[in-house]
C-alpha cells in the first residue's frame, strides 16, 4: 500500500482537491478512529477543516489481504460532512466503466516524497500527474508478472519517477473528474516498469451503492 511524487511534486493549493480525506487512527479499528476533510497539512487543521468520528467500517467481502484483491473500505461516519468549497464529494465513474491505457490521472496524498533514510510523510497535501498502464503491460513477466486481477488499475510513469508511495493507501486516483482508483500497492516507489496499483473502484460502483443504500446520510458520499 503506498504517495511518492519523485518527478516534481506539486504542492496542492487551497480548495483544489476538496475530495480529499485523511484518517488520524490506524485503520481497522474504530476506538478513536477519526475522518478529517478539507485539510492541505497533515498535523494541523485550517479554518476550514473537519474532523468527524467514525461509527462502521465495512470492508469488502472479498477482500484478500494477501493478493490484494478487493481492496476497498467504506467507513460511516457519525455525522454528514458539511460541503462547501475545501469539502465536496468527487463523483464515481460508471459500473464497470474503463480508463484507456495513457489517460492522464491524478494522484494525491500526505505520503513520502523520497526513499532512503530520511524518507517521511509530507506534511503538505501534495499530487502529480500520472498516466495509466494497460494491464496487458502492467501483467508482463518484466512487471508485475500476473499479479494484476481485473478489480486493479496501474497509473504512474514506465520510466519510473511518478507514483504513490507509503502513506498515501487509499488516497484518490482521479480521471476526468471521476474517482477511478484508490492508493492500493506497488513495488517500492517510482521505479521503471513497476507503476502504482490501484483498486479499480468502477468495479466497485453497485457494491458501494448496495452497501450504503440503508443509511440515507451516508448516500451524500455518491453522486452521479
Amino acid at each position: 500500500m503506498q504517495f511518492l511524487t519523485l518527478d516534481s511534486p506539486k504542492r496542492a493549493t487551497p480548495d483544489s482537491i476538496p475530495y480529499i480525506v485523511s484518517l488520524q487512527k490506524p485503520v481497522g479499528r474504530l476506538d478513536n478512529m477519526v475522518v478529517a476533510a478539507g485539510k492541505r497539512e497533515l498535523s494541523a487543521l485550517d479554518g476550514t477543516g473537519q474532523l468527524i468520528s467514525a461509527i462502521r467500517l465495512v470492508p469488502h467481502p472479498q477482500h484478500n489481504n494477501e493478493t490484494k484483491d478487493n481492496d476497498i473500505m467504506l467507513i460511516e461516519l457519525t455525522i454528514p460532512l458539511v460541503l462547501g468549497p475545501a469539502v465536496q464529494p468527487v463523483p464515481l465513474p460508471k459500473f464497470k466503466s474503463v480508463v484507456g491505457e495513457g489517460r492522464r490521472c491524478e494522484v494525491s496524498g500526505w505520503g513520502y516524497t523520497s526513499l532512503g533514510s530520511n524518507k517521511k510523510p509530507s506534511p503538505v497535501l501534495r499530487t502529480v500527474n500520472v498516466s495509466v498502464v494497460s494491464t496487458v503491460r502492467c501483467n508482463s513477466s518484466d512487471s508485475y508478472n500476473h499479479n494484476i486481477t481485473h478489480n486493479m488499475i496501474c497509473a504512474g510513469s514506465w520510466t519510473g519517477g511518478k507514483d504513490a508511495c507509503q502513506g498515501d493507501s487509499g488516497g484518490p486516483l482521479v480521471c476526468g473528474a471521476r474517482l477511478f482508483g484508490l492508493v492500493s500497492w506497488g513495488h517500492s516507489c517510482g521505479e521503471a516498469r513497476f507503476p502504482g496499483v490501484y483498486t479499480k473502484v468502477s468495479k466497485y460502483r453497485r457494491w458501494i451503492e448496495q452497501t450504503i443504500s440503508p443509511r440515507p446520510h451516508c448516500s451524500k458520499a455518491v453522486r452521479k
